[in-house]
Formats: structure tokens, sequence, C-alpha cells
């Protein structure tokens, strides 16, 4: 049996409270000018080292007690998503079109909960580096914060991170070794015909007849040529033509997504998109312009990382809780590239199925990236008794 440590519970109404103001008060990528700025001065009022402007709006905080050299990291998202919020309780956002939908107000507030235990009580030896990162929705602040000399200036042997999850039972951990969330990239394949009347098809060439084709052929890429153990999605999510309707329009332009697990099966499908493309345009007397955009790249937890997370956890909640067979996901996170360059563990913890939410939310699902959305303020006292005990426990004090 895990159990929560008394002195997050104490203070977990405190934080709640700063987790609904920044809740009211959400913003994008690269904006989170109010947020880094309270976070900054939090960690300062408890004595904490802070380093702000990493990534535009990024904080570091530094704690160090003892003299051990190991550090760990410890990170948590800030930015809000372009989402027009349809809850109407007092914590509302008040920005139109700008709204914490995915939880990141509540990521920010348990690190912070756990970041003022640990200055207070000093039981490690050691460093822990929190994180505050800009920019996971849209930016690739993570990476950003890297190629800034993150893990050059701030050291750390290991790096955590954890999401709230929809649908799985309050308080309850989920986590698996290895592939956790696929990666992910975007394709533009610009399709140029010649323009006709579209009463004399014969004499123009016709790009959407040729991308309609695309459409049908691009789908058997993924269950005719990869390995069917190798799960890959690729959605067509934007098809531009055309102008008027008597008119054949000299281009047209599909858009859209493909999700994998590894950079491997990318490949395969960046080569096989690119034929498919090429060809088909020839067939039918057109030609293509393709473009493969890698975004972020697959989740991939360090084994030995994730085992001791799942200690962790169940130091925190019942073992029956704690799941460390997750099921894949599709969806990407850019905490991808701070795996990369240091080994870790990203893990899910759930948000339950909405109960929790103030009267006056809106009707729809409680689910990541919809308007009636709310994070569960229980979560705080256990996503910070986490935070704690893997700081303590991995940079635990010489007996």
């Amino acid at each position: 049996m895990g159990a929560l440590i008394p002195g997050i519970v104490l203070r977990a109404e405190k934080f709640a409270a700063l987790r609904r103001d920044l809740h009211a008060h959400p913003e994008l990528s690269y904006e989170e000018y109010r947020t880094s700025r309270m976070v900054a001065e939090y960690l300062q009022s408890w004595g904490i080292e802070v380093h702000a402007g990493l990534a535009v709006t990024g904080v570091v905080g530094v704690l160090r007690c003892g003299s051990s050299e190991r550090s760990i990291g410890l990170r948590a998202d800030m930015d809000a998503l372009p989402v027009s919020e349809i809850n109407q309780f007092a914590h509302a956002s008040i920005y139109p079109g700008k709204m914490h939908a995915c939880g990141h107000d509540g990521h920010t507030v348990m690190l912070l909960a756990a970041a003022e235990y640990l200055a207070t009580s000093k039981s490690f030896d050691g460093t822990v580096v929190f994180i505050f990162q800009p920019a996971e929705e849209r930016g690739a602040g993570a990476l950003r914060m890297i190629s800034e000399g993150l893990f050059e200036k701030f050291p750390c042997d290991a790096v955590f991170g954890i999401h709230n999850w929809p649908g799985l039972p309050v308080g309850s951990f989920a986590v698996r070794s290895g592939p956790m969330m696929a990666g992910t990239a975007g394709f533009e394949i610009l399709v140029q015909g010649r323009s006709s009347h579209a009463a004399m098809p014969h004499l123009g060439v016709d790009p959407i007849a040729t991308a309609c084709q695309l459409v049908s052929s691009l789908q058997l890429l993924v269950s005719r040529t990869l390995n069917p153990v190798d799960a890959a999605v690729l959605s067509i999510t934007q098809i531009h033509a055309g102008d008027t309707m008597n008119t054949t329009p000299e281009s047209a332009t599909l858009k859209g997504t493909v999700r994998a697990f590894s950079n491997e099966v990318f490949d395969q499908i960046e080569i096989g998109m690119k034929r498919i493309a090429t060809q088909t345009a020839a067939a039918f007397g057109a030609t293509v312009t393709f473009t493969f955009s890698r975004n972020y790249p697959p989740t991939v937890n360090d084994k030995a990382q994730t085992e001791f997370a799942l200690w962790a956890m169940k130091q925190v909640c019942d073992v029956k809780a704690v799941c460390a067979d997750a099921p894949l996901t599709m969806a990407s996170e850019d905490f991808a590239y701070m795996l990369q360059a240091r080994p870790g563990c990203y893990a899910f913890l759930g948000n339950g199925v909405g109960d929790h939410r103030m009267p006056d939310h809106g009707a729809g699902p409680c689910m990541l990236h919809n308007g009636s959305y709310d994070f569960n303020d229980d979560l705080i006292a256990i996503g910070a008794s986490y935070w704690v005990t893997l700081a303590e426990s991995f940079l635990e004090v010489p007996v």
C-alpha cells in the first residue's frame, strides 16, 4: 500500500487555487510570460536558484543539497491551446480562443508543490533540476531548451515527465518500458495538372482525379507494405483544389499526418509515399511536389528508469493502481526529445472520467483538447508526492 506525503496533502488546497488561477489565464506556446514569471517568483521565494528565459519563456529551478554530484530532472509543460473553452465555472479561461485544455496548468502546479516540499525538507543528497518547459503543444519547446544548452547548463543523470490522462481512474499510474507514444510527421503533396473547361476535360490534366486516386492508394501503404506488427497511421486531413464550378483547376494539394513508433517505419512510409505519389501522378499525366516533415520523435522510455519510476509509483498509491504495460498511443509528446538526450521515463496519471468538474462545466467529455476539459485537482497531491519520492530516492542520503 502506498501513501501520499502528509506535508504535501496539507498544502494541496493552496496549490489547487493556484492551478485554477493558471487555468483562468492560459497562454499559448512561447507566450507563457505571466505563467513563467509566477513560477520563477514561487521558486525564488522558497530559496531555489532560478534561471529564466531558456527557450524564451522556459524556467529552470536548481535545488542542491549535500555533496553528491548526482542529479535528477523533473519536467512540467506550461503552455495552453488555441481552444475555445465552453465551461462556465469561476476559473474558466478569461481569454477567448485560449484554454488549458490539456492540463498543463495542473502539471505546472504539481511540480511547484514538489519543489516547495523539497526546498523545505531537503532530505536528499544531490541536485534536483525543476524544468518548466514552454511550447509543448506547438513549437517543440523541449528541443529548443535542449538546443539552448539545457543539459549542459543543468546536468541531469536522468529526466522524468508526467501527463494527466482522462479515462484512467483518478490517481492511477500507467507506464511502459520502450515506446510509449508515437512520433509524428506532416506531409504535403502538391499535384500539378493542367486546367481546362469542365465540359472539355480531355484538353487538360485533372489534378482532382489524381488526388482522389492518391487518397485511396496511400492507404495501402500501411496495410500492404509495412510489417503488420509495426503500428502506424497515415491520415489525409486536407484537400484543397479549385475555386469555380465549371473549370478543372491547375493544381490540388493534399496534407496530413503520419504516426509511428520507430524511425525505421517513418523511413519506409516516407519512401513509399514519395514513390506512390510520383508514379500515380505520372499515370494521370500530372506531376507532384512531395514534402515530408518529421516533427516530434517517438517517446521511448529507458528500461532501468521505467523500473525505478514504477517502484516510486507503488510507494505513492496502491500497487493495483499501477499499470506497467500501458497501451501504446498514437498521440505524440515533445518530451521525447529529452528522452533522446537523457535516460528517463514518461508516465500517465489518471484524471478520471470528468465527474470531478465543478457545476457549469461544458456538456462535452472531459477529454484532452476538448472545450469542456478540466484538470482534476485531486491529482496535485498525488503527482507531487510521486515527484518527491522520485527525487528523494534517486538522490538518497547515504546511511
